[in-house]
């Protein structure tokens, strides 16, 4: 049975309430070069955003972010720029989710809803691309033959214009963090990952407002400014 803190921390990543500066579907408009670079040089891409969101602290790399089984077992410590190499090429679906994943945990982020259905979208024509494939080995047939390798082409490209979007949309939110879209608010480098997401302790919302207390409403701010406003004050409940 998974302990009580288990449950706590699956219950708090559950309920991170900051948002994507860019959601998957604005995120290729918002950087068509970039998002162009990703679709062609997908594992560079990973590679360049991993140092990145380690704050170019290469020290602080462990593999698949800590996020995987295998993560610190890998020789990191010794030459991390090679296994990080290793991992955006053998393992790159992997590497993008841990970008992915670092991110969100550091700044509690939330999956939206329209993102989710994108990601189980790409995911599911995989599944069923290998299907296909497995149904057209077993009962031959040129024609389904022909059906699985179009399927297969198909989710291929679903596969990587999605994970451009994605990165795409992981280094417009790094250009948020370091101010690149107006003064930034001042963060401390967050501590070094552990070993497992779910052994991570929530982390505090860095650089973003907390929620209001429940019936209290705050005026839209602009991204660095002070939560709430002076002058405000809070309702009383």
């Amino acid at each position: 049975m998974a302990s009580q803190e288990y449950l706590d921390k699956m219950k708090g990543r559950q309920e991170y309430r900051n948002l994507w500066h860019a959601d998957l579907l604005s995120a290729p408009s918002a950087d068509v070069p970039y998002c162009c670079l990703a679709f062609w040089c997908a594992p560079c891409v990973s590679y360049l955003l991993r140092k990145r969101a380690l704050y170019n602290d290469m020290s602080r790399y462990t593999c698949c972010a800590g996020y995987l089984p295998c993560s610190g077992r890998c020789g990191e410590s010794k030459c991390p720029e090679f296994c990080l190499c290793t991992e955006v090429v053998l393992c790159f679906a992997n590497s993008v989710a841990s970008t992915r994943f670092l991110l969100q945990d550091e700044f509690n982020i939330q999956t939206t809803k329209c993102d989710n259905c994108i990601i189980f979208c790409m995911i599911g024509l995989q599944q069923l691309a290998c299907i296909f494939s497995i149904i057209a080995i077993c009962i031959g047939g040129d024609e389904l033959a022909d059906a699985a390798q179009i399927l297969n082409c198909f989710a291929d490209a679903v596969y990587c214009t999605v994970c451009a979007c994605m990165q795409t949309q992981h280094k417009i939110e790094m250009d948020k963090r370091d101010g690149k879209f107006g003064p930034a608010p001042v963060m401390a480098v967050p501590p070094m990952q552990q070993m497992s997401r779910i052994n991570q302790p929530i982390p505090p919302a860095a650089g973003y407002p907390p929620p209001p207390a429940y019936g209290q409403t705050y005026p839209p701010l602009a991204y660095g400014q002070p939560y709430p406003p002076p002058g405000y004050p809070p309702r009383n409940i």
